[in-house]
């Protein structure tokens, strides 16, 4: 393989005028990084400086093979809390078997996307409709902020529910210790007023508002520093939890130790996590990529997230993804390439190097109020109203998949979401929208009766399927077509408009082949119409069109035509007939 092969294509088109944005957004993201990356691998029940090893090199993995300019890729939420579900029944947390679960998870997940990037099996998250994306997420969120408000108080808790857990710090909330229940509600109420009251201050001061914005997004750091010196000088540490040790330097690179059956508990959850890490990060991508005008390319996405996976694995680790906090950062702050997320990787590098010591007075309280202040911001209500208003099924699929996850956990609940999803598909598909319909006055176009001023034609009946004909809904396809014949007085051509249905199984021909032969002993002839080509070929295998008592027309105008002219030859005949001999001359 030529060595030009392996550069970035934005690397070869790098402009020098680019490195400022690119070394600002990267500074910002930085920023955000590190209190979230400790955050988040505490979340996964991990050592915290885990997410610092999580957030270096995923960075640099996801700019060789990603297509996205902005993305920022590193721990998130979500997959942190799917880690610890994953992980939880199989060691205790933070213990060494522990770690290698989650290490082997991030290479599994890494493994699962590369070779679907390879495949081209970017299709294979459409088994995680939207709805479900966002039941899953507002449910892991609510499970993470339950989650997080026993280190929050400094109090024990339990269980695997949300409702378990909730019932555990509640029954335990006497032996609340007040020094940690103080630090850590003033540090949340100080993130909730930074993140909703900061950008309108900053604004009113003359800071233009992208800018304020901006700003507001440090805030987070900006308090764990504040808590960090506090706890120094007030030694708060020999009296609250703090994250503790902090090995100095950089992660060094191995592999996992595994085996068969580790991999076989450990496989199911890393499809999970690849497919919803690939589905969260694509949609954030895709909608900046809409908006700055730049394609997108789902197979290099997932062979991005695939890369960045394998070196936080090898890094030490856990499963990491694209983050919509941090890209957001990303694009506000005027990142033009994925240099960007270099440059962000080498601050980490300088962090885990000189100022990793720094971070092991940072008390648990004020990481557990970042988390929750994170996971608020996740909770979509607006979307589920949409969801529900739109359609009543893709909300139920939503509201499912939260309450599975708050009542019987994540992965239960997102099983419970793609099968709610597969239901809704079956349901809709087993009841397919069949209109009558006739031509519009004037034109060759044909429309539902109900819905527009049409005409029709006495003893024709024209009827359009609007769905693919298989197994399932055909005998929901039978019985309506009988319903309309006997509806409609007398009529002697049934033609079907099959211009929605681009397959017909071999049971749907089956019936088309029996409906054909009930309505020819009634003296009705069935047509079809504008069939499309690979639907045709398929009925060619088969005895329909040998059998078919009408005709196959290019299009239901030209069947009008020719069923109204093959009528009035048959009333001209009928009229013929009816007349005296002529008398001969």
């Amino acid at each position: 393989m030529r060595v030009h092969h392996l550069i970035p294509p934005w690397f070869k088109q790098y402009r020098p005028e680019w490195l400022a944005g690119d070394a600002i957004a990267a500074f910002i993201a930085s920023m955000m990084l590190v209190p979230q990356a400790l955050a988040y691998a505490a979340l996964a029940g991990l050592p915290p400086y885990l997410g610092l090893y999580a957030g270096l090199l995923p960075l640099v993995g996801y700019a060789l093979f990603g297509s996205s300019s902005v993305l920022s890729v590193g721990p998130v939420a979500v997959l942190a809390l799917m880690t610890a579900s994953a992980l939880s029944p199989i060691a205790t947390p933070g213990s060494a078997e522990y770690i290698n679960g989650a290490i082997l998870l991030a290479l599994l997940s890494g493994l699962i996307l590369l070779a679907m990037g390879f495949l081209g099996l970017g299709s294979l998250s459409n088994l995680l409709s939207l709805p479900v994306v966002d039941g899953f997420i507002s449910g892991a969120a609510i499970l993470i902020i339950v989650g997080q408000i026993a280190p929050l108080l400094g109090v024990e808790n339990s269980g695997d529910t949300a409702l378990e857990i909730l019932l555990s710090t509640l029954s335990n909330i006497s032996s609340t210790d007040p020094q940690t229940a103080i630090l850590g509600v003033a540090a949340l109420l100080s993130l909730i007023c930074a993140r909703l009251g900061l950008p309108v201050v900053l604004i009113k001061m003359g800071i233009t508002p992208p800018r304020a914005r901006l700003l507001s997004r440090l805030a987070p750091m900006l308090i764990v520093l504040l808590a960090i010196l506090f706890t120094i000088l007030f030694h708060w540490g020999k009296e609250i939890p703090v994250v503790g040790d902090i090995p100095g330097g950089l992660p060094e690179l191995k592999m996992p130790t595994f085996s068969l059956g580790l991999i076989h508990q450990l496989i199911l959850p890393a499809l999970i996590i690849a497919l919803l890490g690939f589905v969260e990060s694509l949609s954030i991508a895709h909608a900046i990529a809409l908006r700055r005008g730049e394609k997108l390319n789902a197979s290099a996405e997932l062979r991005g997230l695939g890369a960045a996976n394998l070196l936080s694995a090898f890094s030490g680790g856990f499963a990491v993804t694209g983050s919509f906090a941090r890209t957001a950062v990303n694009d506000e702050a005027g990142a033009k390439s994925p240099l960007s997320g270099v440059i962000a990787a080498v601050l980490i590098a300088l962090v885990l190097l000189y100022a990793a010591r720094i971070f092991t007075e940072l008390p648990v309280c004020v990481l557990a109020a970042t988390i929750i202040v994170a996971a608020a911001n996740l909770i979509n209500l607006r979307a589920m109203a949409l969801h529900w208003h739109y359609d009543r099924t893709d909300g139920l699929a939503m509201a499912g998949t939260l309450l599975g996850v708050l009542l019987f956990g994540v992965e239960t609940g997102i099983g419970l979401g793609i099968g709610l999803s597969f239901a809704t598909l079956i349901w809709r598909t087993s009841r397919p929208h069949i209109a009558v319909v006739g031509r519009v006055p004037g034109s060759e176009h044909f429309r539902n009766v109900l819905r527009h001023t049409v005409k029709t034609q006495p003893g024709i009946l024209f009827l359009r399927i609007d769905e693919n004909l298989f197994f399932s809904n055909i005998s929901a396809v039978e019985e309506r077509l009988l319903i309309e014949v006997k509806r409609h007085q007398n009529p002697h051509d049934l033609v079907l408009i099959l211009s929605s249905v681009n397959r017909i199984d071999s049971t749907a021909i089956e019936r088309l082949q029996q409906i054909n032969r009930d309505l020819q002993e009634h003296d009705i002839r069935l047509h079809l119409a504008e069939v499309k080509g690979p639907v045709l070929d398929r009925m060619g295998r088969s005895r329909l069109l040998q059998e078919l008592s009408g005709r196959v027309f290019l299009s239901s105008y030209i069947a009008e035509l020719a069923l109204r002219r093959h009528q009035i030859n048959v009333e001209d005949s009928k009229s013929n007939e009816s007349l005296p001999p002529a008398k001969s001359t």
